[in-house]
């Protein structure tokens, strides 16, 4: 039997010419500072997609939605009202 050229007798497809390989680096979210942690002004407590956790008191938002310390203190974390909103609070030491 004579291969007449319609077929091919490949069976991997070249490393060139593959439509994969391609990944976005990690973007390194979650909770940076735990409940009860001393913590300075400036600090990131916590970087998320979104407002899964709200700021609380002495805690302001950044415009990615992190939440980072406004004063020097302990970090504390509740859920407040009937949506169980989770809040993020610092104490002033």
């Amino acid at each position: 039997m004579l291969n007449s050229g319609a077929e091919s007798w490949h069976r991997k497809k070249g490393g060139g010419s593959t439509r994969n390989g391609r990944d976005s680096k990690p973007k390194m979210l979650g909770v940076k500072a735990f409940g009860g942690e001393l913590i300075t002004a400036g600090s990131i407590i916590v970087r998320q997609r979104g407002t899964k956790f709200h700021p609380g008191d002495n805690v302001g938002v950044g415009k990615d939605h992190t939440l980072y310390a406004l004063v020097d203190g302990h970090v504390s974390f509740a859920v407040k009202g009937a949506l169980s909103k989770h809040t993020v609070n610092v104490t002033a030491a």
